[in-house]
């Protein structure tokens, strides 16, 4: 509106006579002069970025200051996750910030404002930039989501900061001897690949404050412990030294998975192995079944752990548990195959016996009173001992020595014919059923022998 009124104003002054006209134009407000907008520097300068910063006046193919001294380079860096940690492949994939600084005077330019000039990754391309690499990096990559994610400033004194947003993966030597009560240090290392010591010297530029982390990365497997940076120089035989920067960080395994997977599972199978030594020895299929079936399971629990394990070829932690384990479990298959063939020995030699009793009862002759013993396996049912009338019962066996063997056993008397024909009943006899000594023993032994495995173990690797 007021725009459209000095238009209109002007237009009646000019309708004047010639010096009228002068008159009331030399005497209009300042105003309206001062309501005129400030030009867009963006669009009156016609230099370009590369005429400012006189990209196109040097060779940016050689580094800040060729031929003198080593170029100071800064580093710092900012971990903005770390996504996952790998046995099988011995590596770790991290996301970070890097960043660096140098001072390169080709690239000054004059300001009155001293404020610097920020760019995108366009002109990173036509300047010198340091050639900062991941040593022992197997996979890394520049985000690019929704552009480069790289950033240029320069400051009008020639001081250059360069940063990126870079994903690496690396390589990480570990130890798996304590696993998986292990603890493992991973480094992420950083070095010029073309300048010596002598042309670059890399440094992290505030310390150990170089290195920043976000406080809410975490891993499902690990408990981060620490980072933190050294620094060291890097010799190759055929090209010379050079510095390294290192990333260091520590990490501590959470053992709960492990304690409810592996080992829970693993001490449940042996004491299920126990069982066998109070399940009567005469019920093979059920011992056989039980043993068989603990076996297997310990097995399959061995093949799960070292399938998500790297081929190592020395001895975790964890397969020293789950070895022993398997050697309980087998040795109670064991146990009772030594139980069964020493009961079948045994019952063949008091086979051999009782058929010895029975044909020197049917040789006596009358009237000579003599005492035999006869041995029944306990497989004689009350038909067999009805017909046992006739002999007189001999002492018992004390119930105190329930060690010796398993079988009933029959003290009868054989009398002559008169004393035959006056007891006419069934005379007291006594049946005594033992449990083999081996399943007694074995009942204190294994859960004994176990327990201090475990205590040993634990206080080892605790």
């Amino acid at each position: 509106m007021m725009l459209y009124f000095r238009h209109l104003l002007i237009l009646v002054i000019c309708l004047l006579p010639i010096n009228e006209c002068r008159k009331h134009l030399i005497s209009l407000p300042l105003s309206f002069s001062l309501m005129k907008k400030p030009p867009d520097v963006t669009k009156a300068r016609k230099l370009k970025t590369e005429h400012l910063l006189r990209v196109e006046d040097h060779d940016f193919t050689m580094r800040p200051a060729f031929g003198g001294p080593a170029i100071p380079v800064g580093v710092d860096v900012q971990v903005e996750s770390l996504d996952s940690i790998s046995e099988v492949d011995m590596d770790f994939t991290m996301t970070l910030y890097l960043r660096h600084y140098w001072k390169d005077e080709r690239l000054s330019f004059a300001s009155t404002t001293n404020k610097s000039m920020t760019f995108d990754g366009r002109l990173v391309k036509k300047i010198w930039v340091p050639d900062v690499f991941f040593v022992h990096s197997k996979r890394s990559f520049i985000h690019d989501t929704t552009t480069d994610n790289i950033m240029l400033r320069v400051y009008p004194d020639g001081h250059v900061l360069y940063s990126m947003r870079v994903t690496v993966t690396a390589a990480c030597n570990m130890d798996f001897s304590r696993f998986p009560l292990d603890t493992q240090t991973c480094s992420l290392e950083l070095e010029s690949y073309a300048y010596t010591d002598e042309d670059l010297m890399l440094y992290w530029k505030n310390g150990d404050e170089s290195l920043s982390t976000d406080d809410r990365i975490s891993l499902s497997q690990f408990l981060i412990q620490k980072f933190h940076t050294t620094s060291r120089l890097a010799f190759y035989s055929s090209t010379g030294w050079y510095n390294r920067l290192y990333i260091n960080f520590t990490l501590r395994r959470h053992i709960f998975f492990f304690l409810l997977q592996t080992y829970f599972p693993a001490t449940l199978m042996v004491m299920l192995s126990w069982v066998s030594f109070w399940i009567d020895r005469r019920a093979v299929p059920a011992r056989v079944s039980l043993g068989i079936t603990t076996v297997l399971t310990m097995s399959t629990i061995i093949t799960g752990v070292n399938a998500s394990m790297p081929r190592v070829s020395y001895i975790k932690a964890v397969d020293i548990y789950l070895w022993v384990s398997f050697v309980f479990v087998f040795l109670s298959v064991l146990e009772y195959a030594a139980v069964n063939y020493l009961s079948t020995v045994q019952d063949r030699r008091e086979r051999k016996l009782r058929d010895r009793v029975r044909s020197q009862s049917l040789s006596c002759t009358c009237g000579l009173s003599h005492t035999r013993t006869m041995i029944l396996d306990g497989m004689y049912g009350e038909a067999d001992a009805n017909s046992l009338a006739g002999y007189t019962a001999a002492p018992t066996v004390p119930e105190e020595e329930p060690e010796k063997q398993e079988h009933m056993v029959v003290h009868l008397s054989v009398s002559n014919a008169s004393t035959a024909a006056k007891k006419k009943g069934i005379r007291h006899f006594s049946i005594i059923q033992n449990t083999h000594v081996i399943d007694k023993y074995s009942r204190i032994i294994f859960p004994g022998s176990y327990i201090f495995f475990n205590l040993i173990y634990w206080s080892v690797y605790c």
